[in-house]
């Protein structure tokens, strides 16, 4: 968990100069809609994730609301990960790169932390799904803000 973190960092640190710069007139879709159709996919997806995801975490647990968007948030992870699998716009090994094998992660640790709140083993439940969280939709998310990347040209324009 360190070296994600510690890998992450000039991420964030990019993330939040570039963010002080942000102005409004700089937002254009036009890059993500004009992409492959995976990437928008992927971006939405990942974009309404995060938002439920933090309203998820404010929320009160155990719920029937908490349960019926935890099972939404679950379907739109799956959407990310398997959606990422046909986005090969880093390529280290062939046409795959690391955030393939996040996303291979994700697929994997999504049932088994739904199957944990079903047997009632909260704490495995919630530290599977902070981390898919942090590290499949924030950490992820800061690297796609990088220049060169799609989401950078939307936010901080070309």
């Amino acid at each position: 968990m360190i070296s994600l973190v510690a890998t992450s960092l000039p991420a964030a640190s990019f993330a939040a100069t570039s963010l002080a710069n942000l102005s409004l007139a700089n937002l254009s879709l036009a890059p993500l809609l004009d992409a492959a159709p995976a990437i928008p996919v992927h971006a939405f997806a990942a974009m309404a994730a995060l938002g439920l995801g933090i309203v998820q975490f404010a929320a009160p647990k155990g719920t029937l609301p908490h349960r019926a968007l935890g099972w939404i948030w679950v379907a739109l992870m799956v959407a990310v990960a398997a959606s990422s699998l046909w986005i090969h716009q880093i390529r280290l090994l062939g046409p795959w790169s690391p955030i393939h094998l996040l996303s291979i992660m994700v697929l994997v640790l999504l049932p088994i932390a739904v199957v944990s709140a079903h047997r009632h083993q909260v704490s495995r439940h919630r530290r599977i799904m902070i981390g898919i969280f942090t590290g499949g939709l924030v950490v992820a998310g800061l690297f796609t803000l990088l220049p060169g990347r799609i989401m950078h040209a939307v936010i901080f324009g070309p």
